[in-house]
């Protein structure tokens, strides 16, 4: 189809100039527009024979993308519509870059230096910090050379760098980070999307693997490979920091490859190396790992486990005595029975707050089993706290003989002591409680500051 012809198909108001590229329909043109006088790139999607679905899928969601965007480095969205005539097509408009794609400048033989490279490489990753931030995020899947316009100054520095191309890009993902199409460019993919899979270090090795391109003049696909891995070292004259740094990019697996454009950004600013990230997480294992060791001063432990079983334990009997001393004879018996209980009450609570600390800290630091810890605090309290009460409940009162020694002993000893055992068994669960909280927040720390320096 000729120029005049693309011209009357697409539409009055946009005049084509050339065809800049054409694949199975699909075409790419660069026209004027005539009501703004500015050139702008149009691209087409045919509605042809062998057009499938999925096609005009990522096509609408390029589009959608690039209205959401509003980038300096990223082409702007100016229109979308569909053509009528003969094969019924889409058409979506957006800015012109007038500058070379960096694959243009590969097929010139032209070999970046290091810092040519490092300059390129800090524009794109500015650029992916920006798309990985959206909500939701943008992957662009297709990072290479052709997809990266180089505009040059005057000046010594390289110039500016723009991403095009969102023909490729997701923006919606299940929790696995799984898509259902594969999408990209054999070289600059990861080993993760030929599986469907993309995230954001998924970008970032299409970034390293671009970079390789520019150093060596090679395609990575055309490089020599070990375990994956592509093998450039030998081909550029580089530092071994920028060396570590593009290997670390490309890592084959997404878990020891960097996570994040910001992450990667920091790496190269800094000079980090994978050597130091292990080494820092490490470093918060171990002082995380010492922190669940001793997940609460001992000190501090034990006053927590006086002051609640004694006034919570103590508190409780007394006033549980005093209210069953009250059924039999109130007023009188009241007070009676809640100063039994208080001289019962506080001295146990305080015997019980010191054997819960003792086998806390004895056998449960650190805390590796919550279950086994509640049901041995639990069983020791309440056993030793019922045979202590019985004994002592057994000192104020008198069995008598017969059918009155049953009553006497269910009523004045069995049943206050099962009672105080209860009370002291809350007071105890009350320690317990503190307990597992200072384990928990110590253990939630741990998790956080692993995640964050993963993020990092």
């Amino acid at each position: 189809m000729t120029d005049r012809q693309m011209s009357e198909r697409i539409l009055q108001r946009y005049e084509v100039q050339k065809q800049l590229g054409k694949k199975a329909g699909r075409k790419t043109v660069l026209a004027r527009d005539t009501q703004t006088g500015q050139m702008v790139i149009i691209k087409l999607l045919s509605f042809s024979s062998d057009f499938v679905w999925e096609d005009l899928k990522l096509f609408e969601r390029e589009a959608e993308t690039l209205k959401s965007l509003a980038h300096p480095a990223i082409p702007n969205y100016i229109d979308y519509f569909e053509v009528e005539e003969g094969n019924r097509s889409c058409a979506l408009v957006q800015t012109y870059i007038e500058g070379q794609s960096l694959e243009q400048y590969m097929q010139t033989k032209r070999i970046f230096t290091e810092d040519e490279l490092q300059d390129i490489a800090e524009q794109l990753l500015q650029i992916l910090i920006y798309l990985h931030e959206q909500h939701p995020p943008v992957i662009h899947r297709d990072i290479k050379p052709s997809n990266i316009i180089l505009v040059e100054n005057s000046k010594d520095e390289i110039g500016k760098v723009y991403l095009v191309d969102f023909g490729s890009v997701q923006t919606l993902a299940s929790k696995a980070g799984k898509t259902v199409t594969v999408v990209g460019t054999y070289g600059y993919m990861p080993p993760e999307q030929f599986g469907g899979y993309a995230t954001s270090a998924s970008d970032l090795y299409g970034l390293g693997a671009t970079l390789i391109a520019l150093a060596t003049g090679t395609h990575p696909a055309d490089l020599p490979q070990k375990d994956m891995r592509l093998e450039f070292a030998e081909l550029v004259n580089f530092t071994p920091a920028f060396i570590e740094w593009l290997e670390w990019l490309t890592e084959p697996s997404a878990e020891r490859r960097l996570k994040t454009p910001m992450a990667a950004l920091q790496a190269l600013l800094t000079g980090q190396t994978r050597s130091d990230e292990y080494t820092a997480i490490d470093k918060i294992h171990a002082e995380n790992d010492s922190a669940l060791a001793r997940p609460v001063n001992s000190i501090k432990f034990f006053w927590e486990a006086l002051w609640r079983s004694t006034l919570f334990g103590g508190g409780m009997v007394t006033l549980t005595a005093g209210l069953y001393s009250t059924t039999i004879m109130p007023g009188i018996g009241t007070i009676a029975g809640a100063y039994i209980g208080a001289m019962l009450g506080f001295p146990l609570g305080f015997a019980n707050g010191i054997l819960i600390a003792l086998i806390t800290r004895l056998f449960f630091f650190p805390l590796k089993n919550i279950y086994m810890y509640r049901c041995v605090v639990s069983m020791t309290s309440t056993i030793i706290c019922t045979a202590v009460a019985l004994v002592c409940f057994r000192a104020f009162s008198g069995l008598g003989s017969g059918n009155a020694f049953i009553q006497n002993l269910l009523f004045w000893n069995v049943a206050p002591s099962v009672i105080t055992a209860l009370c002291m068994g809350v007071a105890s669960r009350s320690i317990v409680n503190y307990y597992e909280n200072q384990h928990r927040q110590v253990k939630g720390k741990r998790s956080y500051s692993y995640f964050q320096t993963q993020e990092d």
